[in-house]
């Protein structure tokens, strides 16, 4: 991690303002110091899908020696490598079996946060993508953040995200919206670059040739190229080639989650905030232009809540407004405020850590990878990490190559490199975010008291020892770990 997170920083630094943040900390940030960022050639705007494969095979099958990446998957972890690889001068394909499921799964999942370090990353990349993230999202970092009671509404802990990021240069945490995000990363790639409708399915490798790799697309359509990364999510179709299938596992919570059009009266002082309660919890996060993000967890089988069963109707806001009842008037009224349409459901799942991600010239990344729990909100920062940490391989790959940088040991070798410097990291963050789903939904701070005699204490909170307890390890631990996550892991 120390080689990968030292590239980060290049002085100058200068402060630039936002719309959305009083302070926001911008970097001069390049993958190597020596060396400009250098663009592939593009295709004609207007050109058909069919014209720019054929445009695009024709050049790599004549590239000399540049390096050809192919990557499955047009989500955010494909779109960010396929940048870097853009800007980095490699030829590079993108295949996506359906750019509209892509946008509908960004609605269905909501806003994606960014914390510092995946930032500063996006900066180092493309400094103008970052500009344009920046417009984009809001800045939740500058704000309080933290655990409260699901009751009460009092607080339990907060975490400083702002002075952390401050001290060490790089741009405070925000949040965009995942379609936002998707569309400037895919204007910024070209549409020569993604190809859509081309679903990856098979690949096979031949060490003995060059190029090494051969992707199957589900119409039968073959392509050639030194790597083939899997970027295709927690399904992935290129992890069960190369390992075998694997089942996903349920997390025991659904997910509901609403975007309202209301501003709270604390929106100027509250960015993101976790509500605790037993065997659910509900999170609130400003997300810009008047608007509210929230997710409500709770402990049920999977599929259990659809939206109609037989001739029945079950309303989500209805359903949702019952489970929490008895919550404090900040989670009751954000359901409330929320259209039922605009209230979606989907089932929680992650696997298990892999330590091997790769094969010969294959790899994977992001949720390909190490699908996570979205707790901790990581999964799209994760991402982003390992593109940078695999482009800064190849781009070692690319200078330790005398004369062809399609040398396959070299590749495989860049390619292993970048599984092992990034799997520490990544598998602290998914067991913490295991961790976490199991926390906090068993909080449970109050004395019950359930004997006859006493029912009429039924209505007194009293609160267990034990809390207070948790509240001082949480406030000394949690922002520890936080600054961790926010920073690349270092404690410049």
């Amino acid at each position: 991690m120390t080689e990968f997170m030292a590239k980060l920083l290049q002085p100058p630094l200068r402060l630039a303002s936002s719309s959305a943040c009083s302070t926001n900390t911008e970097l001069k940030l390049r993958f190597k110091a020596s060396g400009d960022f250098v663009v592939s050639r593009r295709c004609e705007a207007g050109a058909p899908q069919s014209e720019a494969f054929s445009s695009y095979s024709s050049r790599t099958k004549s590239g000399g020696g540049s390096l050809r990446i192919l990557i499955a998957g047009g989500g955010i972890g494909g779109l960010v490598l396929a940048l870097a690889a853009k800007r980095r001068g490699y030829e590079v394909m993108v295949f996506e079996k359906d750019l509209s499921a892509v946008r509908g799964e960004g609605r269905h999942r909501g806003p994606i946060q960014l914390l510092s370090s995946a930032l500063g990353l996006l900066q180092a990349i493309d400094h103008d993508v970052a500009q344009q993230v920046f417009q984009a999202s809001c800045v939740t970092g500058d704000r309080i953040n933290g655990l409260a009671d699901g009751l009460s509404g009092h607080w339990f802990t907060k975490f400083d995200l702002f002075t952390p990021a401050v001290k060490r240069g790089l741009p405070v945490t925000r949040v965009i919206c995942r379609m936002a995000l998707q569309d400037i990363l895919l204007n910024a790639v070209g549409p020569d670059i993604v190809f859509n409708n081309s679903k990856v399915v098979d690949f096979t490798q031949n060490s003995g040739k060059v190029p090494a790799v051969t992707v199957v697309l589900d119409d039968g359509q073959e392509y050639e190229g030194n790597v083939l990364v899997g970027a295709d999510g927690i399904w992935s179709r290129v992890r069960s080639k190369l390992f075998g299938p694997d089942h996903a596992n349920y997390s025991g919570y659904t997910c509901y989650s609403g975007l309202a059009n209301f501003s709270p009266a604390y929106i100027d002082t509250i960015g993101y905030r976790v509500f605790l309660g037993l065997n659910q919890y509900f999170v609130a996060s400003d997300v810009g232009h008047g608007k509210m993000q929230w997710y409500a967890f709770h402990k049920e089988p999977p599929m259990t809540s659809s939206s109609s069963k037989g001739n029945v109707i079950f309303y989500k806001k209805k359903r949702l407004l019952g489970l929490f009842a008895n919550w404090c008037k900040e989670v009751t009224e954000l359901i409330t405020e929320t259209p039922d349409n605009m209230i979606l459901q989907r089932d929680i799942y992650d696997r298990d850590m892999i330590y091997t991600w790769g094969i010969g010239q294959v790899t994977l990344l992001g949720d390909a990878a190490h699908p996570m729990q979205p707790n901790l909100g990581q999964g799209g920062c994760m991402a982003i990490e390992d593109c940078y940490q695999l482009i800064l391989e190849l781009d070692k790959c690319a200078a330790s190559s005398s004369a062809d940088i399609q040398q396959c040991d070299e590749i495989v070798a860049a390619l292993r490199r970048y599984e092992r410097k990034r799997i520490f990291r990544v598998t602290a963050v998914h067991t913490a975010s295991r961790m976490a789903s199991k926390v906090l939904t068993a909080y449970q701070p109050y004395m019950e008291f359930r004997c006859d005699p006493l029912s009429y204490l039924s209505t007194l909170r009293i609160i267990k020892p034990s809390v207070h307890l948790a509240r001082f390890f949480l406030q000394f631990f949690l922002p520890q770990f936080m600054t961790w996550m926010m920073c690349g892991g270092r404690s410049w």
